[in-house]
């Protein structure tokens, strides 16, 4: 089922139907559109088909974990934004992993008010550049906000929504050490203690694809990150 809105669809895949009626709920009072899916299969069917603007996922579906949808989003060049919903905090690493390019996750029982400030917060981010319009460059590593644009030596990269607005919140100050509750809180758009593991799991994943040019992401041990060329 969708409805139409001005702010876009939103898919939801979750096959527990008191959830998934729940979360549609409050995406419609907000202004989204909605389309539910119960199982994987057709979840993944209806992200290709659909073209949402954003997608939520559980993880634990029948047919095909929400884990998997969004693999296979990423290897067909599909970079829409994507929540996990989750039953267990331990599973973050899994579900925001290397190869895997989510955005954001959510544990079980959850805000619905929250989910949709996550939404929000992730669309604000991919519609263009925060902090204005010019390119930023440190080493080998080049920052286009407006178009989106990460290359390394010229090498144009495939960056999701979040690891891009991370790269750029480090890259527009060089040289300043983040905690990571500044940057869950600058790129993110929330501040919550237990949701600084995620500020780890994307500046691995950032590195892992800057490749040779990784070492502009710099750890400050006990404090947090920097770029520094």
């Amino acid at each position: 089922m969708s409805d139409a809105s001005s702010k876009g669809l939103v898919l939801v895949v979750e096959d527990e139907r008191p959830i998934a009626d729940l979360v549609r709920m409050y995406l419609s009072r907000d202004g989204f559109g909605v389309h539910v899916e119960h199982d994987g299969t057709a979840g993944l069917a209806a992200a290709r088909r659909m073209r949402p603007v954003a997608c939520i996922l559980d993880i634990a579906l029948p047919g095909m974990e929400g884990t998997d949808i969004c693999r296979r989003l990423r290897e067909d060049g599909d970079w829409t934004p994507v929540v996990f919903l989750t039953a267990r905090d331990d599973e973050v690493d899994r579900i925001l992993g290397l190869e895997l390019g989510g955005d954001d996750y959510l544990t079980k029982p959850f805000s619905p008010r929250e989910l949709v400030a996550r939404v929000r917060a992730l669309l604000r981010r991919a519609a263009g550049p925060p902090d204005g319009g010019r390119v930023r460059s440190l080493g080998p590593v080049s920052l286009d906000p407006t178009r989106r644009l990460v290359t390394v030596d010229g090498v144009a990269l495939s960056l999701t929504p979040t690891e891009f607005d991370l790269l750029g919140h480090l890259l527009h100050r060089p040289g300043r050490v983040f905690t990571r509750e500044e940057l869950l809180a600058g790129v993110w758009g929330y501040a919550s203690h237990a949701g600084t593991r995620t500020v780890d799991v994307h500046v691995a994943q950032v590195r892992a694809k800057l490749g040779s040019a990784a070492g502009v992401i710099r750890t400050v041990r006990g404090v947090g990150y920097t770029a520094d060329a």
